[in-house]
């Protein structure tokens, strides 16, 4: 409710030193709300000078900002010491709850691979896709199919499935680069690679193959950083047709390299390539 005063009551106001000003008399007498209003509302002053009254109910007020996330960055744990030394369960269970790199953040199961403990083949390929991330198994999608088909040509078969007829075994062990999936299936980054090196490495040392099949790019690179100078370099098909090795202690592993499957979906042709690839890689363990 507003305060009503007569003249008379104004008066006694102003023989009593009491001034009050209502909205009105602003205007009327042509005093600007500077000299009156606390600082809080002295924004408000019109640049003519001349403040206008101020309706807290005409006002606008403002909707409440919204509160926006906080995104934390992640920050790395320090992969486990001792990887080097790790049995095979250890192994696998530090792998399991590897923080080392930010892809475990969006991981539903790491993939460590499938096979027996003791392996003449060794298939590495680059990083889990989105099917392998879910079933916590390398090569489930058709990518992992087409790699079932040519290793039956060969007479092989991965641990876990029903032997077929024609005689062939479960000896070889599937694994990737990295254990984690990377977002959107995109290429491992080079941090991500160096933070998984030491799990691929303790598998290869434990599973003692006698030839190491490298499928894609990222997967070769990896094995051949050691012996292949600046092998980021050179293109996958200058690196094919020719036995390289993976350096474990005093033991040299032949590597034979060859393009991803997924690579071979996409691209037919290559496949006749793929194929002579894979009869390397036996003739060298036939050798072994």
């Amino acid at each position: 409710m507003g305060l009503e005063l007569d003249p008379r009551q104004r008066a006694m106001l102003k023989e009593m030193g009491i001034r009050l000003w209502l909205p009105g008399d602003l205007v009327r007498s042509g005093l600007t709300q500077e000299a009156t209003a606390p600082a809080t509302d002295r924004s408000r002053v019109s640049q003519s000078g001349v403040s206008a009254a101020i309706d807290p109910a005409a006002t606008p007020r403002r909707a409440p900002a919204a509160i926006e996330p906080v995104s934390t960055p992640f920050e790395s744990g320090a992969r486990p010491m001792g990887v080097d030394v790790m049995d095979w369960s250890t192994l696998q269970a530090t792998v399991a709850a590897c923080r080392a790199c930010g892809l475990c953040q969006g991981r539903n199961n790491t993939v460590f691979g499938v096979g027996p403990a003791q392996a003449d083949w060794l298939v590495v390929g680059e990083a889990p896709g989105e099917q392998e991330d879910l079933l916590a198994q390398p090569f489930v999608g058709a990518s992992g199919q087409l790699l079932d088909n040519m290793l039956k040509a060969i007479g092989l078969h991965r641990s876990g499935q029903k032997a077929p007829a024609n005689g062939t075994r479960p000896n070889v062990y599937i694994t990737n680069v990295l254990k984690c999936r990377p977002p959107g299936n995109r290429n491992p980054q080079p941090q991500e690679v160096a933070q998984c090196a030491p799990y691929l490495q303790r598998q290869i040392e434990l599973l003692q193959p006698k030839v190491i099949l490298a499928l894609g790019r990222f997967a070769s690179q990896s094995l051949l950083r050691g012996s292949v100078a600046e092998v980021e370099r050179i293109p996958l098909g200058r690196l094919r047709g020719v036995v390289h090795s993976y350096q474990i202690g005093s033991v040299r592993v032949p590597v034979v390299v060859s393009y991803h499957p997924a690579y071979l979906l996409r691209n037919l042709p290559a496949k006749a390539q793929a194929w002579a690839d894979l009869c390397l890689a036996l003739e060298v363990m036939q050798r072994a």
